[in-house]
């Protein structure tokens, strides 16, 4: 199962504070052992939403609304997402992680990202060749960069 590692913004991440080296290193060394394990497909931190955007829809128009947003709106400071057996194996590995936020109270959420079986029905077969080019080209434009 996939699933995406969030790690939660705090007001030190949205303030633009960078990790030490230190804290560098640790994550270094994390992801290293998540690539051994052949668990992390992908991993960024994010800069502070005061250099993000949100379009927010609504009754069938789009806002764009400049950041910074409030901590409290589910703001994201990193993420990873995973190839894991369970849920469970999920939280292992987060446990292990090293504190995301030094010196400050942190929070990582684990969700589990949509299969195609997921949908059912709904995602017919042409529905589902369309996900499979799609997901072709995207490998394909990876590789040739």
């Amino acid at each position: 199962m996939r699933v995406m590692i969030i790690i939660k913004a705090t007001k030190n991440s949205e303030a633009g504070v960078m990790p030490s080296a230190e804290l560098l290193t640790a994550m270094g060394n994390y992801n290293e052992e998540l690539v051994k394990a052949g668990i992390m497909l992908a991993g960024e931190g994010l800069q502070p939403s005061s250099k993000g955007k949100r379009v927010v829809f609504s009754r069938g128009q789009s806002q764009v609304i400049d950041g910074p947003f409030a901590v409290s709106q589910g703001v994201m400071a990193g993420f990873w997402i995973w190839e894991v057996q369970s849920m469970d194996q999920a939280i292992e590995w987060v446990r292990r992680c090293p504190a995301p936020m030094p010196g400050e109270d942190a929070e990582i959420e684990i969700r589990p990202v949509f299969e195609a079986d997921d949908f059912g029905a709904e995602l017919t077969p042409e529905l589902r060749a369309q996900e499979d080019r799609m997901r072709e080209e995207i490998e394909r434009q990876q590789r040739a960069h």
